[in-house]
């Protein structure tokens, strides 16, 4: 096998569709055409004489050749934007930490550790965006991302089944909460039957995975009455508060609950926990990378 004739835009492609999970995806985000992704890729696997990404009807995923040529493209890729921000006069990569995060963080848990960071740590710069769990794994794997802030549900099984397995620090694991209007009559106490769950109007989510919907009691025995859907949480903390439904919240959304709104724990049904987690590939990381999970573990302590 010869790599010697591998472009760097073939290997930029290569690094975009592991991330993204599809072609059409990794074109979307590239401004290409599918057409030229697809070359790009087959130009790589002829370098390496393997299939390196196995097709499946819901996207692609890495083969074993696929992986280690991922490793090292991520590596010449850094080093080489390393390089070019050396040269325009910017700080090197030890002072960048590239961050992702699952959509209720941004809503206090990330600012918080932000404004921390800035104040101890004023040079380290830090970029940062929201995605799914399949999203940001695939990110960490592909080398997009330095850190991922991922929540997870019982039985907490592994991110991927991908090697080699990711780092992970559990950062917190509290039980779920229900948001409900300061009006309604599941808000007169300090926490909510399981039983009077049943026949609420709900404020919730499309969500892959085990929950079908997000916002949702998680074990209801009935088919919920889904009144509003809202990716965004903090519009569901709005609707919430206008008297709309209820939803379920992280205990660390009731900073960020408007007024009108009051965070409950629920007794007399199975305990919902819920982690937040900080993941990484294995290694011994930037210094850049270290500060922000040590900022982001006193977040979520306080």
């Amino acid at each position: 096998m010869d790599f010697t004739d591998v472009s760097l835009v073939a290997l930029k492609v290569f690094r975009e569709v592991a991330e993204r999970g599809t072609f059409t995806a990794a074109a979307t985000a590239l401004g290409y055409t599918q057409s030229a992704v697809s070359r790009q890729i087959a130009s790589i696997e002829r370098a390496a004489q393997a299939q390196l990404l196995e097709r499946r009807r819901e996207g692609v995923r890495l083969t074993p050749a696929g992986q280690v040529v991922l490793r090292n493209a991520a590596r010449i890729l850094d080093q080489l934007d390393s390089t070019a921000r050396e040269l325009a006069g910017l700080p090197a990569e030890g002072g960048t930490v590239r961050l992702g995060w699952f959509p209720s963080a941004g809503a206090v848990l990330v600012p918080k550790a932000m404004a921390a960071l800035r104040r101890s740590h004023p040079a380290i710069k830090v970029t940062s965006r929201e995605g799914s769990t399949p999203a940001l794994v695939r990110a960490l794997r592909a080398g997009s991302l330095d850190l991922a802030l991922v929540a997870s549900a019982p039985p907490f099984r592994p991110l991927d089944a991908e090697s080699p397995a990711f780092d992970v620090q559990v950062l917190v694991e509290r039980a779920l909460c229900l948001a409900v209007p300061v009006g309604h009559p599941l808000a007169a106490g300090e926490s909510v039957p399981f039983a009077e769950l049943r026949g609420q109007q709900w404020i919730a989510g499309p969500a892959s995975g085990e929950e079908k919907w997000m916002g949702v009691w998680p074990g209801l025995d009935e088919r919920p009455e889904i009144v509003h859907t809202a990716r965004d949480w903090l519009a569901k903390l709005q609707l919430v508060a206008a008297g709309a439904g209820i939803t379920t919240v992280a205990p660390s959304l009731e900073a960020a609950a408007p007024p009108g709104v009051r965070i409950l724990p629920v007794h007399g049904g199975p305990q919902e926990l819920r982690r937040i987690v900080i993941a990484r590939l294995p290694g011994p990381g930037s210094t850049a990378a270290t500060h922000l999970a040590n900022a982001l573990r006193t977040a979520t302590a306080t």
